[in-house]
């Protein structure tokens, strides 16, 4: 069975460059995002369309029109979740299968912590930064206002209490040529560990 690690972290910590340097090591990546970006594309479509009208265009997800729709709104955010995450986690176990001989798999969760998916891992690896440069980095993004951005934080357990909870921490603050240096480090502790979490169910 593989070693499966959690890679979360909040918005703008540099988790998705932190996913890639696993990629570059031959470790397989489950992307979260890009899953849902694969369902919005796919099966969730007309699911989604069905809950909150209007937000399909051309069998596809309008992600901002959709986003301004449940992200201040907790009883649409349920009822989006209640149709997204059964599907994630469905593609999700396909990718477990699909590479159990290998010793080392990586989930990449940006709500890790807030979803429970910690549970359904051998050990969790938090990416983080100091706030500034996190703000920074997110404000620079194309359309994203402070306003926004702070919604977003409130979702999100907050970085302080992440790295509380996890079990390694990759700081991105340095540059990314030092967390590269990390995840190596890290690559390397895990060498050789069996793994014991069926990371499929739930």
């Amino acid at each position: 069975m593989s070693f499966i690690l959690g890679l979360t972290g909040s918005i703008g910590m540099g988790k998705s460059a932190t996913a890639g340097m696993f990629r570059e090591l031959g470790i397989p990546v489950h992307d979260a995002d890009a899953a849902v970006h694969a369902l919005y594309a796919g099966a969730a479509a007309p699911l989604i369309e069905a809950a909150f009208p209007g937000t399909v265009r051309d069998g596809v997800v309008d992600r901002p029109a959709l986003s301004a729709r449940v992200l201040r709104d907790e009883e649409a955010m349920r009822r989006l979740e209640a149709i997204v995450h059964p599907l994630v986690t469905a593609h999700k176990a396909a990718f477990l299968e699909h590479w159990s001989a290998r010793p080392l798999v990586v989930l990449d969760v940006p709500l890790l912590f807030e979803t429970g998916g910690e549970r359904r891992c051998d050990a969790v690896v938090v990416v983080s930064a100091e706030a500034a440069v996190q703000r920074s980095r997110v404000l620079a993004r194309p359309g994203m206002t402070p306003e926004r951005f702070e919604a977003i934080l409130a979702r999100q357990v907050p970085d302080s209490v992440k790295r509380q909870r996890a079990h390694a921490v990759i700081d991105t603050g340095r540059g990314f040529d030092a967390a590269r240096r990390q995840v190596l480090d890290l690559v390397r502790c895990l060498a050789g560990r069996p793994g014991k979490v069926d990371g499929s169910k739930g």
